[in-house]
């Protein structure tokens, strides 16, 4: 076993430039798949720390696996760093307020910014660990871009990069310190494209047919579908093309994005085969032309509850940070910006009863491992899960009540409260990677309890072989 504060020592002293590091990154909020600043600020500070780094992997430009050590197990340590349109914010305000240094206006507003750089310094400390006490191993940091609906950790599985992973860990900035024991929703994504044939629609409206039509048909029908539809499955749509703003034109093109999201991958695919049967019979009805264009996807995540209960062990003998009145002032200020809804849906996440909430929590959340919650939202972590065994974690990185993808969590990015959750959250981290280098017993049994998963459903990727990454062609 390698000491504890042998991680403790290490990230402590090496915080600040981290946490300089991830203030960088919150500054250039590059949205998905056009994250080069960041992918290059990463890949600098890792060469630095002596990983060898492959760049450009899976056919994404801004993704890239990081690698130290030799010999001995493969942990993976999974870092992103995509932020979110139209959430550009003034940091520390207690206000929505768009920011004037970030002229692109996108914002960090789930933490992104964070959980990558507190993966990378998790990473070095692990490969310092290592170095200093002489067990063999191999630690990769891996660069997940475009997490936010661009699922890059599903084209990087479908690319074989986590196959000899012996385990992964990650985490995710939040409201609460403790163990993400969840079952997320599995996702597919794709353009549902009309073509038909335009015409004056006041003389000659019989000449044409309408994308626009077999768009609201399609829309339509995905709603009726709704009702028979499992309970805990999800369809979401935008329009992307409305075929143009003048009414007197019968509208040759149209198009939206789906998202679809069910319980389980195969759950997910025949919803999927529902949907396009949809689009098929609106295409029919209004005689157009459709195109169905898979943009990306994602697996559900399966829990490992010997890595989940591993992890929670690591992160209570850190415990949880201790805050200065300023920062529990800041925190009161920024509680009050959100509704009871808000705190009660924070609240939900939590295992144990906290029955007054308080502006930050400042404890170690219980974990029981038979009773997960459920995320009806998505994460591409789930792909890494049905490929190796992987656990996560979650720090207060936020006051308690303020939601992701909000001003808030952008306000809050640079706080001093979030940069102590993600030092903890390095912590937990690094001590959980380095117990599975040296207790070959307990990394066996994580990898045995996932060949049990797998046993009645093996993993295929959500995405077919000839769907590229959509990566902008400017990035490409």
């Amino acid at each position: 076993m390698v000491s504890i504060e042998l991680v403790q020592d290490f990230i402590e002293s090496s915080k600040d430039k981290y946490i300089r590091l991830s203030d960088e990154i919150w500054q250039y909020a590059e949205l998905g798949y056009t994250e080069q600043k960041s992918a290059a600020a990463h890949i600098a500070f890792l060469k630095s720390a002596g990983f060898t780094v492959r760049e450009g992997v899976a056919g994404i430009p801004t993704a890239f696996v990081a690698e130290a050590g030799s010999g001995g197990p493969v942990i993976a340590i999974l870092g992103e760093f995509d932020a979110l349109s139209g959430l550009s914010q003034e940091s520390l305000a207690l206000r929505s307020c768009p920011s004037s240094e970030i002229d692109n206006g996108n914002g960090h507003g789930c933490g992104h910014h964070l959980l990558g750089t507190s993966a990378h310094l998790a990473a070095v400390a692990v490969k310092n660990a290592l170095e200093r006490s002489g067990v063999e191993g191999r630690v990769r940091f891996y660069g997940c871009p475009a997490e936010e609906g661009g699922w890059g950790k599903t084209y990087m599985a479908r690319a074989g990069l986590f196959d000899d992973v012996s385990a992964a860990i990650t985490w995710h900035p939040g409201v609460t310190n403790g163990i993400v024991n969840m079952e997320s929703l599995a996702v597919k994504q794709a353009y549902f494209r009309f073509k038909g044939v335009a015409a004056h629609a006041g003389v000659s409206p019989h000449l044409g047919r309408s994308a626009l039509d077999a768009l609201e048909l399609m829309n339509i029908g995905t709603n009726f579908l709704r009702e028979h539809m499992i309970p805990d499955a999800r369809v979401h749509y935008a329009i992307t093309d409305a075929g143009g703003v003048a009414p007197n034109v019968v509208q040759p093109n149209a198009a939206a994005l789906y998202m679809i999201r069910a319980p389980r991958n195969r759950d997910a695919h025949e919803l999927y085969e529902r949907v396009c049967n949809i689009a098929r019979g609106a295409a029919l009805m209004t005689d157009c032309e459709l195109k169905i264009e898979v943009h990306s996807a994602c697996s559900n995540l399966l829990r490992n509850n010997t890595l989940n209960e591993l992890m929670h062990a690591k992160m209570k003998q850190f415990g949880a940070p201790s805050y200065d009145s300023a920062e529990l002032q800041f925190a009161e200020s920024m509680h009050r910006t959100t509704s009871a809804a808000e705190i009660e849906m924070a609240g939900r996440v939590l295992q144990a009863a906290w029955r007054q909430p308080k502006a930050l929590f400042d404890g170690i959340d219980a974990l029981d491992v038979h009773r997960p919650w459920h995320m009806h939202g998505s994460t591409d972590v789930g792909d890494v899960s049905w490929v190796t065994p992987t656990a996560q974690c979650m720090t207060a990185c936020f006051a308690f009540g303020t939601s992701p993808h909000s001003w808030q969590w952008v306000s809050q990015g640079k706080s001093a409260i979030a940069h102590k959750g993600m030092v903890l959250a390095a912590k937990t981290m690094a001590a959980t990677a380095l117990e599975l280098y040296t207790n070959p017993l307990l990394l066996a049994a994580a990898r045995t309890e996932l060949a049990e998963q797998l046993a009645t459903e093996p993993y295929v990727c959500p995405i077919p072989e000839g769907v590229q990454p959509p990566v902008p062609k400017a990035v490409g």
